[in-house]
């Protein structure tokens, strides 16, 4: 199933510039958007890599302390790649990422379309050694809150920062320890507390993938955890998590989300695509319905084809009435966006039952045909 109305292929990795010469882009991805006046806003990932080869030699790049950047040079055969982003090291059975990312801001000029780019946020810390990734951004109380993915040797977690005027930001540090990611954060306090959406990725499987909720007095400290969505179609069977900030429309808090299907080939990942669902505006923690069908497939050339190829990546939503406008990462490579029909996604979801038959119960959502 596919609900688009119109797509458009926004940004390419020859679109940005490298952090450094004798690096190369591999992919602008998975961008935080924001409506500013007439002007969107973007935190656009960079994913990057030296541009240079030695054969029989993978390069595995990292911040440093300084700011700067390092590359630490293993012999293929002391590798084993789990696929194109992840590389395992033979003697101690540890990750590395094969690139490294920071955020590009860009602006999008109301004359031309154009996008602009107007500063550049680098990794900072220890926690943030292999990069930052995935930002998604919410406007609370007119404060921006940006999450997004800090990735070390200690695995992925979540880290928060905070701006007023998308030019300065402040960082607030880890806020969902490793392994965890894909947080976005509800517009609205709820019942006086914040609330995000947040996928932990566990090792120990005793469970399809989930997205859980997550409460806080202060969006540091959060608590009162509780899985809501369970990826349980083949298109979401090995990975599930939030994708787009949600938006608040009549029937409900609207939220997009990825799912990707277990790959059969090793080395690398099954495709990446869209569902939605509706959460209860009082409380939600209740899922109103969701997708059994994804509303986005991979199809153009540009989400087959790319650094990971099949992968639609939904991570900003803007509500334009009637329509929904969605930005994604495609393929790993590049940013586009889509634009859906809000009733379109309404009527494709299915009634889900109560909480406890949407997380636990091992199947499918109960019946209904649309809202």
């Amino acid at each position: 199933m596919t609900l688009r109305l119109s797509t458009a292929l926004l940004l390419r990795p020859r679109d940005v510039q490298p952090s450094q010469c004798g690096w190369e882009v591999v992919g602008v991805l998975n961008p935080a958007v924001v409506a500013v006046g007439d002007e969107l806003f973007m935190i656009a990932r960079v994913a990057e890599r030296p541009a240079e080869r030695r054969p029989g030699w993978t390069a595995l790049p990292r911040w440093t302390a300084s700011g700067g950047t390092a590359v630490d040079w293993i012999r293929d055969g002391d590798l084993l790649p789990s696929d194109a982003r992840v590389v395992t090291t033979k003697i101690n059975g540890n990750l590395r990422l094969t690139s490294i990312s920071h955020f590009q801001l860009l602006r999008q000029s109301v004359v031309d379309g154009d996008w602009e780019t107007v500063g550049v946020l680098r990794p900072e810390g220890p926690w943030e050694e292999y990069g930052v990734e995935d930002p998604r951004i919410t406007r609370i109380d007119g404060m921006y809150w940006i999450t997004y993915v800090a990735v070390s040797r200690s695995g992925a977690a979540t880290a928060l920062m905070s701006s007023r005027d998308l030019v300065t930001y402040e960082r607030h540090g880890i806020i969902f320890p490793s392994e965890n990611k894909d947080v976005v954060l509800f517009p609205d306090r709820i019942a006086g507390e914040y609330v995000a959406l947040h996928r932990p990725t566990p090792k120990s499987h005793f469970h399809p993938p989930q997205i859980w909720i997550a409460r806080s007095p202060d969006l540091v400290h959060w608590g009162r955890h509780a899985p809501i969505l369970g990826g349980w179609h083949p298109w979401e069977a090995d990975r599930v998590g939030s994708g787009t900030p949600p938006v608040l429309i009549d029937e409900g808090y609207l939220m997009l989300y990825h799912g990707s299907a277990v790959s059969q080939i090793a080395g690398t990942v099954g495709a990446y695509a869209a569902g939605a669902c509706l959460l209860d505006r009082e409380d939600p923690s209740h899922v109103i319905a969701r997708s059994r069908e994804p509303i986005m497939l991979p199809t153009t050339d540009f989400e087959k084809s790319g650094f990971v190829p099949n992968v639609v990546f939904p991570t900003a939503q803007l509500d334009l009435g009637e329509h929904i406008g969605v930005f994604y990462g495609a393929a790993d490579t590049c940013i586009a966006m889509t634009l859906l029909s809000k009733r379109s996604i309404l009527d494709s979801l299915e009634q889900a039952g109560t909480q406890s038959d949407a997380v636990f119960r091992k199947g499918e959502p109960s019946g209904g045909s649309g809202i």
